[in-house]
């Protein structure tokens, strides 16, 4: 038994570890119970460290209360570190929520605003979370795609600049930083096999400028070559959320398909879970961290 049993974890300690061993972090996002049972399943089975996350979108489908409770008790059944962090989060007023019921990080999406906005709504969701020692991430730049209801399109993303990048980390003190260097939210150009390709050079500057952990948003279905370039370049903690959609979705589609006369929603959703935990194992395999702590 080790010390990472019977409770969530601080990320601190999960990003520690990945920025001293070379690796990424997976980070998933949870709308349920199956989602839940999936990655922790998946995390257990391949001994590996875990972030589970939760959108805005994620709370107001299921609750606070009931989320933070199922990922809690669910991470008290591993032996592997788990820690929880809100995934875009843009409502100051739920992100003290979130930090009050226990979540050790936070993201302050600022994304969409002008940088001085940015600025300044990150530096005052830093001050609160780092009175409560609360990790808090913020990005620079703007994805293409669909994250949660809010969709940017092709003309208004924008690539992360570097420099500007590491005036905005310094200016911030935020504890990890997401980059936009070609990644995309959403589940359309993962459905429809567009090619998907990240700007490795762009993140190299990054990196090399950024004092803080670098997290890649919208990283599903990209090749696993680049992930594992992108994570020897520097990124450590990779987020994933179409991947999972399209796993339980594929396989619900399968399930109801081959037995209509089925209505039992436990055997209903296993070929769901089960899937997502493959899919979860692939990923984990792919970002470099596996095996006894």
């Amino acid at each position: 038994m080790n010390n990472y049993t019977n409770m969530l974890v601080h990320i601190k300690k999960i990003i520690a570890d990945a920025e001293k061993r070379g690796y990424a972090v997976g980070a998933f996002n949870v709308n349920n119970l199956e989602a839940v049972q999936a990655v922790l399943r998946a995390a257990e089975k391949l001994k590996s460290p875990v972030v589970i996350q939760t959108t805005e979108g994620a709370i107001k489908y299921a609750g606070l209360n009931e989320l933070f409770a199922i990922v809690k008790a669910a991470a008290a059944e591993v032996s592997v570190p788990v820690a929880l962090h809100l995934d875009h989060g843009h409502d100051f007023e739920l992100i003290k929520k979130c930090v009050q019921i226990g979540y050790s990080s936070v993201m302050i999406d600022g994304s969409a605003l002008p940088y001085k906005e940015n600025v300044a709504i990150t530096r005052r969701v830093v001050k609160y979370a780092h009175a409560h020692k609360v990790f808090v991430q913020a990005e620079l730049g703007r994805l293409q795609g669909l994250e949660d209801w809010l969709k940017t399109g092709a003309n208004q993303a924008f690539l992360t600049e570097p420099e500007e990048a590491e005036r905005f980390v310094a200016e911030t003190k935020v504890d990890a930083f997401a980059v936009a260097i070609g990644n995309y939210h959403g589940v359309e150009k993962v459905l429809k096999n567009k090619p998907l390709k990240l700007d490795l050079k762009r993140l190299e500057k990054i990196d090399k400028l950024v004092k803080a952990p670098l997290v890649l948003h919208g990283a599903s279905g990209f090749p696993a070559g680049q992930l594992k370039r992108a994570i020897k370049t520097g990124v450590r903690v990779i987020n994933i959320d179409s991947d999972l959609r399209i796993a339980f979705v594929q396989a619900e589609k399968k399930f109801l398909r081959e037995n209509t006369n089925e209505y039992d929603p436990r055997h209903v959703l296993a070929p769901a879970t089960e899937a997502m935990q493959k899919m979860v194992e692939g990923k984990m395999k792919i970002f470099g961290r596996v095996g006894k702590f």
